[in-house]
């Protein structure tokens, strides 16, 4: 079931205000500072109206709000303009059309209440799936109109976040094959790891340490840690900022175990595209679609092509020891040698730029995606209200699993039955993927019965479970849709996660 549409009136404004004293329209940004706009007027943008006739964007988490100075600013986009904004004291004021969540950020128990009719909720989550499950689950997602993530299927896709450019593929091999083979002959490990975030959902330092039985692996930072760094590398912004000096050191690998902290389709950051931008191959664990966007179909491994862990090392001790195979997975620096159409219409097609200054960034170009669709929202809300013979209402739309989806986490080498009861990541994140879906369902059941307080999120937690537990029939959502659609109908209706799911 979605909670996310939204209906109009044919009163006029002033009568379709809330009737909450500081929501009205002026007092609410009558004191707001405009900062100087930073504009990416599309040619067909011919938006004249004043700041005070535009639709509001609500960004809820202020610290992402991608303005300064001030907490408002107008924004010409592609087709229309808006006001963006991070004052939550336009949050029930009938202009404010949109409210932008950071994904990290977002909390049931924080979720601005009532939902309103006439607003749609976007989401912005281009990090791991482990900072919020809640968003993972059907309850989750489906509270939202728009969204840009990882996921290719997302309104606004953020697959290729952290691949700069084409060129950034192309750079030279940082360190040749000829030194690597020099090192080896020295005693440096075959393979590198170096990871400091221990405890999260793919579990990827268990699969590592049966790794490390079958084939030498130097891991530096604070997980299976048996080699020191270097002084002048022991600040993490050496990494970060892919200082020289830094790239060098890792780039002397032949191989780089790039295992992602959480595992879902098309969830690929800098543990992959760096090793090959140095010029090392990537023996990777994360997105199982990783593949649809390589440069080639030769140049990853994939750990999960093995059928164990010494299968694994038994094959990159062969690319080891063969220079040639092992240079097969390198051909791919040579522009000729990419065949990934996917990957190439993705880079040339997407809109917003990474330290590319001549485009947006992600944040301001996802902020102009919702502006021009509630602005055509809007305005087919209002052709529907003069002429509905002749003008349908807009469609509803909502997000899907496909827009998020991660499935439970599971171990990163065995089978779950098989964990000691005491296990110190099998008592965390099975939990923590199953606990979001209780808020999830809860904050569902909170924007049903139309509740302005989010504290009571855990008492409707409640209910639901005992509910659950008698197996009671939930009929609820069938009244709220019927009451929150107002004057036409959604197509999807809630489908509750049975309790053999759990």
């Amino acid at each position: 079931m979605a909670v996310c549409i939204f209906t109009a009136s044919d009163a006029p404004e002033e009568e379709m205000l809330l009737d909450q004293g500081p929501f009205k329209p002026q007092s609410a940004l009558a004191d707001m500072e405009f900062a100087p706009m930073s504009s990416y007027r599309g040619p067909g943008n011919q938006d004249e109206r004043s700041n005070k006739e535009l639709p509001i964007i609500l960004w809820w988490s202020g610290g992402l709000f991608p303005h300064f100075p001030g907490d408002t600013e107008r924004i010409d986009c592609a087709t229309s303009s808006c006001l963006a904004t991070s004052n939550r004291k336009v949050q029930l004021y009938k202009r404010t059309s949109s409210i932008i969540f950071y994904g990290t950020d977002f909390r049931a128990y924080e979720a601005p209440l009532p939902r309103l009719r006439h607003q749609t909720w976007a989401l912005f989550h281009e990090e791991s799936p482990m900072n919020n499950y809640l968003l993972s689950h059907g309850p989750g997602i489906r509270m939202f109109n728009y969204t840009a993530t990882f996921r290719r299927e997302s309104d606004y896709p953020l697959t290729l976040q952290w691949l700069p450019s084409l060129s950034y593929l192309l750079e030279p091999t940082v360190v040749s094959l000829k030194e690597k083979n020099h090192l080896r002959l020295k005693g440096l490990a075959p393979v590198l790891y170096m990871q400091s975030h221990c405890d999260v959902p793919s579990d990827r330092d268990r699969y590592v340490r049966e790794l490390m039985k079958y084939i030498q692996v130097d891991s530096y930072g604070k997980c299976l840690n048996n080699k020191a760094l270097p002084a002048h590398l022991e600040d993490t912004s050496t990494a970060t900022g892919e200082e020289a000096s830094f790239m060098r050191f890792v780039g002397r690998y032949k191989f780089h175990l790039a295992l992602e902290n959480g595992r879902c389709a098309d969830y690929m950051t800098e543990k992959l595209w760096r090793p090959l931008h140095q010029g090392c191959v990537p023996v990777y664990r994360g997105s199982p679609v990783v593949a649809d966007w390589m440069p080639n179909n030769h140049s990853v491994i994939i750990i999960d092509d093995f059928v164990s862990p010494k299968a694994l090392a038994d094959f990159l001790k062969f690319l080891d020891g063969n220079d040639d195979e092992y240079a097969k997975y390198l051909e791919f620096k040579n522009i000729r040698s990419i065949t990934n159409a996917r990957l190439l219409e993705a880079l040339e097609a997407r809109e917003w730029g990474v330290n590319d200054m001549s485009k947006p960034n992600y944040l301001n170009g996802f902020e102009c995606y919702v502006c021009d669709r509630e602005n055509a929202r809007l305005a087919a809300e209002q052709a529907n209200r003069k002429a509905p013979r002749t003008n349908p209402p807009p469609k509803p739309k909502m997000a899907t699993n496909a827009h998020m989806g991660c499935p439970l986490p599971s171990p990163g080498y065995g089978e779950v039955q098989d964990l000691p009861a005491d296990d110190e990541w099998l008592q965390m994140w099975p939990q923590d993927y199953w606990q979001s879906l209780d808020q999830a369902e809860g904050l569902e059941s909170l924007i049903r019965a139309n509740e302005s307080n989010p504290a009571l999120l855990w008492k409707h937690i409640q209910r639901i479970a005992v509910s659950r537990a008698r197996g009671d029939n939930d009929t609820s959502s069938v009244w709220f849709m019927s009451s929150l659609l107002h004057n036409f109908v959604l197509g999807a209706l809630l489908q509750k996660t049975p309790a053999s799911h759990r």
